[in-house]
């Protein structure tokens, strides 16, 4: 089992979005180390965090889980799409995603306020100055730590 977290803009797909729809292909990724995570290492079954960037507060508002192997991502050939990619072929697919199945929505957001606070979180990644990676993996620790954190009030 692997651990990871993926992003979203909460006024673009928010938690709530995600609950309602309960499975989503997580398409529109253009940065190729998200890609290749999808393609290379995540597995079926395993968990991510979802978490609301450009939020109020920003931060992980729930549970997501990898559904499906990886697959080509359909925006990439619908060229009324800002995603469209002339150069993929539906032959050879520039672009692959997952789909991921909704999980749960957290009683209250884990802030990255309170993430860069939490001394049991140092070192992970969302944390970094910088990171702006939409797909990042996050350590068995820390996703224990940041699931308990939401329970709290």
């Amino acid at each position: 089992m692997k651990y990871w977290l993926i992003k979203s803009e909460e006024g673009c797909y928010s938690i709530d979005d995600f609950k309602k729809d309960k499975k989503v292909s997580w398409e529109e990724i253009r940065n190729y180390q998200a890609r290749n995570y999808m393609v290379r290492d995540m597995s079926v079954g395993d968990l991510a965090f979802f978490y609301h960037s450009m939020g109020n507060p920003t931060g992980v508002a729930g549970i997501a889980k990898v559904s499906s192997k990886p697959h080509p991502d359909l925006s990439q050939f619908d060229k009324k799409s800002e995603y469209f990619d002339p150069k993929s072929k539906i032959e050879n697919p520039t672009w692959q995603c997952v789909d991921f199945s909704f999980v749960e929505k957290f009683p209250r957001i884990v802030s990255l306020e309170e993430i860069k606070k939490d001394k049991n979180l140092s070192g992970i990644v969302v944390a970094a100055k910088g990171s702006r990676l939409s797909i990042q993996p996050v350590s068995e620790k820390h996703f224990k730590r940041i699931v308990e954190l939401s329970k709290q009030k």
